[in-house]
């Protein structure tokens, strides 16, 4: 071998360790930092680095993914991590535990998922024990537009801090998946972990998917209509997804919007069209007073993404599409809701739809042949159709439909279909409530207090109770009844067994 080969092999070697040698300091600098950090939390013990717990409260399922996600951020830098349902924890687990993170959403007008009944019942103790040595800190997920605001996620917050547990910053609020407010957490974890290069999280692509069917199911309604939407694939496979998942809708503004926000603000650039359809579109004079001087690339970047609307799956993959059922919205001035207008009005058949699925683990089918009580008003009908769709592949008989109504005339969605099912025995029980067809106003919460001994029978048998529809009267209503009817411990433990199970908006 020449001499100038073996200069040359030796330099390469000599690049090699050099960059083996910066590899390992790297990554030694980067351990230490990050058990600096943790000893500063007192989460390191000299036999190694203590597991973060991850606790998540989960209605329909963000709170879940969020946890997960968290988890996978914090693994990325090194750290032991244990994901945890709200209703698995126990107060072994806070008394273990050096560091916990809890995701915690709200849901209603300030109660905790049902799968946190249990947890919730704990945040009114004075007598629990202290938690000093915990450090935590809360992702609390909610809706601005109800008044309690984050409630349950603020509550899990103060409770710990009256056990004297220290928090690591201020809870964190996240109002409709905020992604300033994701970003601020996620810099917590990367503080947290060390590693703070990761990508900001978002949500999954939408699907494109297309309208292969709308059709209204209660022409002449007193009511808004309510559409039955098909829905197919554009992009094969199709996304997998079962009774109790939910859709997750990318709406347009209509062409009308868009050209009244055009003329409001000075322009006639068609060349804004396509991104002004996805774009959250100012009404106040201040605030299109504030736009009309922007270029272009500013004034997009001014306005955010439409938010997503969400809706139950009223179908399963084997039906060969996805559908769903969509009431109507109106705003106090009349215009269409964003989501409802967008699939019912302006959406036009065979035109792109962009959809992702989410799972819905909390309000998933028990997976078992026990008894089913499914309860529901107006378009909560579409996911518990999809259960009932599942049960009847699987042979599955033993299940109660109770849904109520404006109008037996005009409002009894998919009468033929619940008919049917019941002629052929798989619906063992139909019982309706059509509030506007008597005198006196009947609803699903008196059907139920009217088959007291029924329920109580079946519940004692072994069925799951699945209630679906509206927060405003009829979910509350419910609740009241079942309550009655069965005691308010005895609904407790059905919640806390997994066997009382609410999708309610």
């Amino acid at each position: 071998m020449s001499d100038a080969m073996q200069t040359r092999y030796l330099m390469a070697a000599l690049v090699a360790l050099t960059y083996l040698v910066f590899c390992v300091m790297t990554l030694l600098r980067h351990r230490r930092a990050q058990q600096l950090q943790l000893a500063q939390w007192g989460t390191v013990q000299a036999t190694g680095p203590q597991t973060v717990l991850v606790v998540f409260a989960s209605q329909t399922g963000t709170a879940e993914q969020l946890a997960w996600q968290t988890a996978q951020s914090l693994r990325s830098g090194g750290l032991v991590v244990r994901v945890l349902p709200a209703g698995q924890l126990t107060d072994a687990d806070l008394q273990a535990t050096r560091l916990a993170l809890f995701v915690a959403s709200t849901t209603g007008e300030g109660d905790a998922p049902d799968d946190a009944s249990a947890l919730a019942r704990q945040l009114g103790s004075s007598d629990s024990a202290a938690l000093p040595d915990l450090r935590f800190g809360v992702l609390a997920l909610g809706d601005r537009s109800y008044q309690q605001y984050c409630a349950f996620g603020h509550a899990l917050h103060a409770w710990l801090c009256r056990r004297h547990a220290q928090p690591l910053f201020d809870a964190i609020e996240v109002d409709n998946g905020d992604e300033g407010a994701l970003r601020h957490w996620q810099h917590q974890l990367g503080v947290l972990s060390g590693h703070s290069d990761e990508a900001d999280w978002s949500a999954p692509a939408y699907g494109r998917w297309r309208l292969a069917g709308r059709r209204v199911l209660n022409p002449g309604s007193a009511g808004e209509p309510v559409f039955h939407l098909s829905l197919t694939p554009l992009d094969l496979p199709p996304p997998p997804w079962q009774a109790g998942d939910i859709a997750e809708i990318g709406p347009h503004n209509s062409g009308a919007a868009v050209d009244a926000f055009l003329q409001a603000i000075g322009r006639q650039d068609d060349s804004l069209r396509a991104a002004l359809a996805t774009r959250l579109l100012p009404h106040e004079a201040d605030q299109l007073a504030a736009l009309r001087s922007l270029p272009d690339e500013e004034l997009l970047a001014a306005l955010p993404a439409l938010p997503h609307r969400a809706y139950s799956i009223a179908s399963l993959p084997a039906d060969g599409a996805l559908e769903l059922m969509v009431r109507l919205m109106r705003l106090p001035d009349g215009r269409a809701g964003l989501g409802s207008g967008w699939l019912g009005l302006h959406a036009l058949p065979g035109q792109e739809i962009a959809l992702r699925v989410r799972s819905n683990r909390s309000f998933h089918g028990p997976g078992d042949d026990r008894p089913l009580i499914l309860i529901c008003n107006g378009t909560g009908l579409a996911g518990l159709r999809a259960h009932l769709r599942e049960r009847v592949a699987a042979g599955q008989r033993r299940n109660w439909l109770l849904f109520g109504e404006r109008s037996r005339q005009h409002d009894f969605f998919h009468q033929q279909e619940l008919q049917e099912w019941q002629a052929q025995g798989w619906l063992q029980r139909l019982d309706l409530a059509f509030s506007r067809d008597q005198a006196e106003r009947v609803y699903v919460q008196d059907k139920l207090r009217a088959a007291a001994d029924v329920l109580r029978q079946w519940v004692e048998e072994g069925a799951s109770l699945y209630v679906c529809g509206s927060l405003q009267g009829m979910a509350g209503g419910v609740a009241l009844a079942l309550q009655e009817i069965l005691g308010e411990d005895a609904l407790q433990a059905l919640a806390e067994q997994g066997r009382y199970r609410r999708d309610v908006y």
